[in-house]
């Protein structure tokens, strides 16, 4: 509720821009006012929050000249094309930059993020291609962080076997991050869809990947993790997942392991152990 809350209050907020404040000029449009703040603010929603609170002065110059500087296309909170579900998630992105299939993220398909470590281990990455392999092949659209490890393999093995796929940035749009998955990245831009609340060639910071998994929790409809550690940056996106009320899905490890999918399972998630578990979750025969 208080996320939409702030849809609606910045959707108010940007139409008070124009009557009192003529100085803005009268080119300018909202989601001009938007993206010229997702600029100057680096992607920062706190801060982009304020200066629409304070309805910080700019002029037609300073939007013009920030929105050239932008490459990819965008969407931002205010375009019909912006998913109503994300508008519901935790502080909702005001902006979107992207490459690729915009329709992905409305589309009917089941969306399922896989997500797990970066230091994943051999098995690790073989029930990760395992998962996604057959999900590509039954149509679900796999979203993941492009991360290195279990993020990129659950994007290449989607590739692969002719899925799609989606790939939320902590990085600028421009920007391949990590670099070992810059191929894919190519690919994704090109074929799937590439997403980032981040302009341009904006470097990663540690505070973006929280950000990101917000997004990829909000978009995806079941979540699999298939190898993380207990205290891993996964949680955050199972916590984000758990929120909006999104299934969970955990694949089981060795007990002497440090484990954050054991911990899951015994915490109520779905224990997954083959494909066909999976895809029953997202109501699909194997």
């Amino acid at each position: 509720f208080l996320s939409y809350f702030i849809y609606v209050y910045i959707k108010g907020s940007m139409i008070s821009y124009f009557f009192p404040k003529k100085c803005l000029g009268v080119y300018m449009n909202a989601r001009e006012i938007l993206v010229c703040f997702s600029i100057k603010y680096k992607g920062d929603f706190k801060k982009m929050l304020t200066a629409i609170q304070n309805k910080e002065e700019i002029n037609d110059e300073e939007v013009k000249k920030m929105i050239s500087t932008v490459k990819a296309n965008y969407i931002t909170i205010l375009d019909a094309e912006y998913p109503e579900y994300l508008k519901h998630i935790y502080m909702p992105p005001l902006v979107l930059y992207y490459y690729g299939d915009l329709s992905l993220l409305k589309s009917d398909s089941v969306k399922v993020a896989i997500v797990g470590s970066r230091d994943m281990s051999k098995y690790g990455e073989k029930v990760t291609r395992t998962m996604a392999s057959a999900l590509a092949k039954h149509k679900k659209i796999i979203v993941s962080g492009l991360a290195r490890g279990i993020d990129g393999v659950a994007h290449d093995e989607c590739i692969k076997n002719g899925g799609k796929t989606i790939a939320v940035l902590g990085s600028g749009i421009d920007c391949p991050y990590p670099s070992s998955n810059k191929c894919i990245y190519e690919i994704i831009k090109r074929k799937h869809l590439l997403i980032s609340e981040y302009p341009n060639k904006e470097d990663p910071s540690p505070g973006n990947f929280p950000m990101r998994n917000r997004i990829v929790a909000g978009i995806a409809d079941k979540l699999l993790v298939t190898q993380a550690k207990v205290n891993s940056g996964t949680n955050i996106t199972v916590m984000f997942a758990l929120s909006l009320g999104k299934d969970v899905m955990a694949v089981p490890h060795n007990i002497d392991e440090d484990s954050a999918c054991n911990s899951l399972i015994k915490d109520g998630a779905n224990l997954v152990e083959t494909p066909e578990d999976v895809l029953s979750f997202c109501n699909t025969k194997y």
